[in-house]
């Protein structure tokens, strides 16, 4: 699915003579009215309008529009578009610009939403926003079309919807029924939680076809024309332009007061909104459609393939967007239209010659048996198991052609060749271990797990069957730990009479479970028997597994440059099975990881974009996130926090799907917990504190590290380093000397940081231990400088000693990770100012401006605070004319203004509106911004300003 762009359309003030009354949607529109009506007494809520393409959606919502501006509410409206370019919530932008407001605001928020870095504060001043507009009378936003809109859009709908509940405002949010993208699946499910109201917009009912069958033909229709309409099946779109083309094509006369078709006459077969439909299409989906129109039967894929002459696999992306459109639709495994009108429709948009030929041509095909019907009353006993196998073969087939692309349709067409199969058939198992992936893929691993415990715990399950639900298995524990993968994946390989190329998978995965979880010495005995099983079995997937498993251990033994060089080879392995169903993501996401802890971040940025653009293309939803998470992680590393925020903002909308405690979960916990420390937001931190204690008391030896290092940041900012050393000794206690306490997991960038904590609690032989563990890694990869950089930086600070800090700080000059410079020069600039004062103003105003391009609040207030010890205060400049604050925004400023009248962050809080955390952030960031310490000297710039001196 392209990215998209909302696109506004207009509220009618009334209805035109000229247009047909709603018919057939009485009820759903007086419950809408019952909500405006609550609306107007200052009760907010949600309305979700779901129904298929065609059904009303839109027009029900522009009557609800209507309806709410005769009652005096305002109405903000949008709806998204599946092209163009995206702008977050662009109409709802629209929309508030176009109110009473200073245009600096509407400047402003366009500015945001427009630039990738400040996303996270497009989302809170939009709140803001919306929050002062419903302070002004109740306010009604529309939303259509929300199957099309991007991630990002959809965080900030369910956000603010949720954070707004108690304001008079009513959200009015329509999405097309049926299959829609999991991101929009998870919002939806949200806005339900929140109390959403449902109206699922059913097929008009035969009254209402004849009422709207007399507006538009102007005269009661006889049963011929009745009949006729039918064929709309209530899709109140199709019925429309069905009638209408009647009467424009004067098919239908009007006699005695009764419309009757005319004598002879033929039905028009060309529909309007079907050939815009087709117009929007690509090339090659056009093409499927129509061929799919001319065969004038159900079809499978591959008789499309024949009749087009391309493989079904090429297939796959027109398959999906003529889906997407609402033309077809599966049955079982074949292509059909939705409705017979619309394949008339498309039809008739071919030259005869052409429709003929097609036509001809699928005739000589063979004629497939029709499926038999699959669910609760299909059973894959008795007389119709042969049949059923077949199905089901069919089934499998189609969804290995969609596994690399399309997914989630995979596992359905999986799931259902599974349930088309008999419990003690060989082939079950089988099919269970191609299931499990693609569920976990569309967010169901608790599902996937259930499957493979059933297959293994079945009676006569043979040594291959068993053999590939381990490699399942072993593959879908690999995202919650390496107990479980190397338990599952030596389970498989101690099995025998497997083909070795299945051993050579088992093993691969064995190698790599014991090697990412530090266990070296048994990783490197297993290694050689996973080699000579790689070679003997030929397998590529096992290859790239094994070449991983090799990269891991050298990381672990910190022979970097080598872990990256056979990443390399590993990730280019993986990108080479191209759309072979074996592939899995670990191999990129482990060079990801690599090529950022290795200071080599802007490539890191570029592979996490990539690989996070594809995997949402193709529709996989759990690599998706994984790429997400990675990105935040390095964005945070970046200095770019707000970006790294909104990437993990939106991967965290994607937890609810996958479970929490997964991997990519306790990295996504760490990266926001160090987001917020930066940026100073106090109440986020202790609420990512208080998950890491949760983490801390159980779990997996690797989440149990993560938990202590956050409780121990968290400490350290506190000022109490003897606490955060306290939270690290039981998991440092718990290492072996071949992988000391979170060396596998900590980031170089991380040691010093360490080594400040362990120096403030006198824990000097830790901070010494970590200290050389860096020289060693860095005295390991010469050609890695940030290695070089880290361990200088940790030196100094062990030692107090300026010389491996400045060599730090030469060393960093040219790396992208932003907040180790930073970090770095800080730390020379703290080292100067007791004995060079002057010398060290520089380094702490470089330290200052990589912090303040950041973003980080608590940096940037800690290194002022050493720049006037070094005797430098920079006041605050006067603006150019009398009352301006340009270094703040609209909503800091009216914060600003009621705090320099004296007011309490809690009683401006009521003043407008906002919770009083919210306040507090804002004036927080503007002492940030202005250099201020106190309310005094903020009362006191104001008058300055305000008098224009």
């Amino acid at each position: 699915m392209s990215v998209n762009r909302l696109r506004t359309w207009p509220v009618p003030e009334g209805l035109d003579a000229a247009r047909a009354p709603l018919r057939g949607r009485e009820a759903e529109l007086a419950s809408i009215e019952e909500r405006l009506d609550a609306l107007a007494r200052s009760e907010g809520g949600i309305v979700l309008v779901e129904g298929p393409a065609g059904i009303g959606r839109s027009r029900l919502l522009a009557e609800a529009a209507a309806s709410a501006e005769r009652r005096g509410i305002r109405v903000f409206h949008g709806a998204a578009d599946p092209d163009g370019q995206f702008v977050p919530l662009g109409p709802l932008l629209d929309g508030l610009h176009s109110q009473a407001g200073p245009r600096p605001v509407a400047t402003r928020l366009r500015d945001l939403a427009t630039t990738p870095g400040q996303r996270f504060w497009l989302l809170q001043e939009l709140e803001d926003r919306v929050r002062e507009t419903a302070g002004d009378g109740p306010l009604l936003i529309v939303l259509d079309d929300l199957q099309w809109c991007d991630d990002l859009t959809l965080l900030t709908l369910h956000t603010i919807a949720a954070r707004l509940t108690s304001h008079a405002i009513l959200w009015l949010v329509a999405v097309s029924g049926g299959s829609v993208p999991p991101g929009v699946r998870t919002t939806l499910e949200r806005l339900r939680q929140i109390g959403a109201h449902e109206l699922v917009l059913p097929a008009l009912g035969e009254q209402a076809i004849a009422r709207i069958a007399e507006d538009l033909l102007g005269a009661a229709p006889d049963p011929d024309v009745l009949r006729l309409a039918g064929r709309a099946e209530g899709v109140p779109l199709l019925l429309v332009e069905l009638l209408g083309a009647l009467r424009n094509e004067e098919v239908v006369t009007i006699e005695n007061g009764m419309a009757r078709l005319s004598a002879g006459s033929v039905p028009p077969r060309r529909l309007p909104s079907v050939g815009r439909r087709l117009a929007q299409l690509s090339d090659a989906a056009r093409e499927l459609v129509q061929t799919v129109a001319a065969a004038g039967r159900p079809v499978t894929v591959a008789l499309v393939a024949e009749l087009l002459g391309r493989s079904s696999a090429a297939l796959i992306t027109a398959v999906r967007e003529s889906i997407d459109a609402d033309l077809l639709v599966e049955r079982g495994d074949r292509l059909e239209f939705r409705h017979d009108l619309i394949r008339e429709a498309v039809e008739a948009c071919l030259p005869l010659s052409l429709r003929q030929a097609l036509r001809r041509q699928a005739a000589e095909l063979p004629v497939e048996s029709v499926p038999a019907p699959i669910g609760p009353s299909a059973s894959p006993a008795g007389d119709a198991e042969p049949g059923h196998r077949v199905q089901a073969e069919r089934l499998r087939a189609a969804a290995a052609e969609l596994a690399a692309t399309a997914p989630e349709a995979a596992a359905e067409l999986s799931l259902k060749a599974l349930e088309l199969t008999a419990e003690d058939a060989v082939e079950r198992p089988r099919i269970i271990a191609e299931t499990i992936p693609l569920l976990w893929q569309t967010g169901r691993p608790d599902r996937a797990r259930e499957l493979g415990a059933a297959a293994l715990s079945a009676d006569g399950l043979g040594p291959e069957a068993a053999a590939r639900v381990h490699l399942a298995l072993a593959r879908l524990s690999a995202q919650f730990g390496f107990t479980e993968m190397v338990w599952q994946a030596r389970a498989g390989a101690s099995l025998p009479r497997i083909p070795a190329a299945l051993r050579a998978r088992l093993l691969g995965l064995l190698c790599l479970g014991l090697a990412l979880a530090g266990e070296c010495q048994a990783a490197e005995q297993a290694l050689a028997e996973a080699r000579e099983s790689v070679e003997a079995a030929g397998d590529r997937a096992a290859e790239a597994t094994v070449v991983m498993a090799e990269s891991a251990v050298c990381f672990h033994r910190m022979e970097w440059t080598e872990a990256i060089r056979r990443a390399d080879r590993g990730a280019a392995l993986a990108a080479e099975l191209g759309d072979d169903p074996s592939p899995w993501d670990p191999p990129a996401l482990w060079h990801g990881f690599l090529l950022n802890a290795a200071g080599r971040s802007a490539e890191a940025l570029a592979a996490a974009e990539e690989g996070a653009r594809e995997a949402r293309g193709q529709g996989r939803t759990a690599t998706t996130r994984l790429w997400l998470t990675n990105r935040a992680r390095v964005l945070l590393d970046a200095g770019r926090l707000a970006d790294a925020r909104a990437s993990a903002d939106v991967a965290s909308a994607m937890t609810d799907e996958f479970g929490r405690g997964d991997l990519a979960d306790i990295t996504l916990r760490h990266a926001m917990m160090r987001v917020a420390l930066h940026t100073n937001d106090q109440q986020a931190a202790r609420e990512y504190a208080a998950r890491a204690r949760r983490m801390r008391s159980g779990g997996a030896p690797l989440v149990r590290e993560v938990g202590s290092w956050m409780l121990a940041l968290m400490a350290d900012v506190e000022g109490r380093p003897d606490r955060a050393m306290a939270e690290l000794d039981e998991v440092m206690a718990a290492r072996a000397e071949e992988r000391p306490a979170l060396a596998g997991w900590l980031d170089p960038a991380d040691t010093p940081v360490l080594v400040r904590m362990a120096v403030r609690a006198d824990a000097y032989e830790r901070a010494a231990q970590a200290v050389g563990l860096a020289e060693r890694r860095a005295a390991l990869n010469p050609e890695l400088p940030f290695l070089a950089a880290t361990a200088a930086h940790a030196r100094g600070l062990l030692d107090n000693d300026l010389g491996p800090l400045l060599r730090a700080v030469r060393l960093y000059e040219d790396c992208p990770r932003t907040m180790a410079r930073a970090s770095a020069l800080e730390d020379a600039g703290r080292g100067l100012v007791a004995t060079r004062r002057f010398e060290a103003v520089p380094y702490l105003e470089a330290a200052l401006a990589l912090y303040t391009r950041a973003g980080a609040e608590r940096d940037v207030t800690r290194v002022r605070r050493r720049l006037r010890a070094a005797g430098v205060r920079r006041r605050p400049s006067s603006a150019a004319r009398a009352g301006e604050w340009p270094e703040l925004t609209a909503a800091e400023v009216r914060v600003v203004r009621l705090v320099t009248q004296g007011l309490t962050n809690l009683q401006v809080a009521e003043r407008l509106s906002l919770s009083p955390h919210t306040v507090s952030s804002h004036v927080r960031r503007a002492f940030t911004k202005l250099d201020l310490t106190s309310r005094a000297e903020l009362t006191r710039l104001a008058r300055i300003r305000d008098s224009g001196e």
